[in-house]
């Protein structure tokens, strides 16, 4: 007999102990289009659209949109929407079913029904975790058809809140919008521009892909079968500009715990490089010398003392963020979580859209006040060493990223041909922006580095660092 699955209609045989949905989806009245239906958004927005619900504010209902791939959105269409997610941390452990996800479609194949769920009469708000390579002009064409199609029923304008990795998000979505557009578009873009809103935010939690382990834990904590089931952590942070079509929306999002702020651009700027930017350094840390999860990588004495001074020294000098210090040790303890399996290979995916945006600005700071900038000149030597696709033990991986081919191009002969690939790397202004391409001494450092890496290993080179500059 196959065993019990989660749904609505096996609530009622899961214990009491798990929090869970107080009421029944109202499909026909989703508030809520949110475009990236993902780990990330599911233990983080859905979470506090799902307390709004649990108050009695039925205007938070998610409509939840796969942009390629039907395989979640299939599952969480036989679970009705539902799925467990694992809270821990160091007080323990708690499991919780949001109730917030209505609907699903994916855009590939059910677009009409996603333009349809923006222009809905109920929809206020369209959010997007697209990721960073997400901001496409394909992206833009789905919302502007969205938008058309409600500004033709006559529907109100829709707060469009981007929650990816993107220093000024709303600023720079609202602009891809705009240069997407063609010129039949004037009218409609007049209209978006006096009648919706396009809030910056910062969203911080993190979320590892689900692993077997979580879906066993799963099991045992409901009792039923979960194939959505998620971990995270307690710590969660989302910060967003004041700016909403209905103003009343910022005092309902402050009272579920969100910042809302006319200054998201210091907590973005200290999330993008002091947990991203270290992120980013541990995972290649990590690929290259095996290690799989980031709590393996922070667990080691010097990769934790790296990351410390990483943070202290290189990046927060040029932050606006004033708890920083605060900041960076929540972020230690966060990266230590053993119940968070993150995998180095999840981060490191996609490093090529992930490190122009993380590591230069800290970099030309440094530069400009003289100061050192060796950590990330080692962590750029990480990179040209990842793009060998092997690790020190032999074992080889896969390069996820929209690059790959160009940057396996460029490191396959670094062994022989060192200088010749740090140079190819480092002149390449989408990775380093203007600047850095053409700074000696950027790369010497870096090719110093990458001859200790190569030379003596990822390990070596950094207790190398930690005792010459100490």
């Amino acid at each position: 007999m196959p065993e019990p699955q989660l749904s609505r209609g096996t609530l009622a045989h899961i214990p009491a102990s798990v929090k869970t949905p107080s009421d029944a989806p109202r499909p026909e009245e989703t508030g809520v289009v949110h475009l990236g239906l993902g780990a990330f958004h599911r233990a983080h927005q859905a979470m506090v659209f799902d307390q709004l619900l649990r108050e009695g504010d039925t205007r938070w209902g998610v409509h939840g949109v796969g942009m390629t791939q039907a395989g979640l959105v299939n599952k969480l269409r036989a679970q009705e929407g539902l799925y467990a997610v694992r809270i821990a941390g160091a007080s323990g452990v708690e499991w919780q079913v949001p109730g917030a996800l209505w609907q699903t479609s994916v855009a590939t194949t059910e677009r009409v029904q996603v333009v349809n769920a923006m222009a809905a009469p109920s929809t206020r708000w369209i959010t997007l975790t697209v990721t960073e390579k997400g901001y496409t002009p394909a992206l833009a064409q789905l919302l502007i058809d969205g938008l058309r199609a409600r500004h033709a029923a006559g529907h109100a304008g829709l707060t469009i809140a981007s929650c990816d990795n993107l220093q000024g998000n709303g600023h720079k979505l609202q602009a891809l919008i705009h240069a997407t557009a063609t010129t039949q578009d004037a009218a409609l873009m007049q209209w978006t521009d006096a009648h919706c809103a396009f809030p910056c935010s910062m969203v911080d939690r993190i979320v590892p892909a689900a692993t077997p382990e979580v879906l066993s834990a799963a099991k045992d904590a409901l009792g039923v079968h979960d194939e959505c089931a998620l971990s995270t952590e307690t710590f969660w942070e989302w910060v967003i500009e004041d700016k909403f079509v209905d103003p009343a929306d910022g005092a309902l999002l402050a009272k579920c715990g969100v910042r809302v702020t006319p200054d998201v651009h210091s907590y973005e700027e200290a999330k993008l490089r002091m947990l991203n930017g270290s992120h980013s350094a541990m995972a290649l840390m990590g690929a290259i010398t095996g290690r799989a999860h980031i709590a393996d990588c922070i667990a080691e004495p010097h990769i934790q003392a790296f990351v410390h001074r990483l943070m202290s020294r290189e990046v927060a000098p040029h932050l606006s963020r004033a708890d920083w210090a605060d900041y960076r040790d929540a972020l230690i303890r966060r990266f230590g979580n053993p119940y968070l399996k993150h995998s180095v290979h999840q981060i490191a995916m996609d490093s090529s859209q992930k490190i122009p945006q993380r590591w230069p600005p800290s970099i030309l700071g440094q530069m400009a006040k003289g100061q050192s900038y060796e950590h990330h000149a080692l962590a750029a030597a990480l990179f040209l060493r990842y793009t060998l696709a092997v690790d020190e033990q032999g074992k080889a991986y896969a390069l996820n990223d929209p690059q790959a081919e160009s940057l396996m191009a460029i490191g396959a002969s670094q062994r022989s041909q060192a200088s010749a690939c740090i140079q190819a790397l480092l002149a390449r202004q989408d990775l380093w922006g203007a600047e850095l391409p053409s700074r000696a001494d950027w790369h010497a450092r870096v090719a110093e580095w990458h001859q200790h890496i190569l030379q003596h290993g990822v390990d070596a080179a950094v207790k190398t660092l930690l005792q010459n500059t100490p």
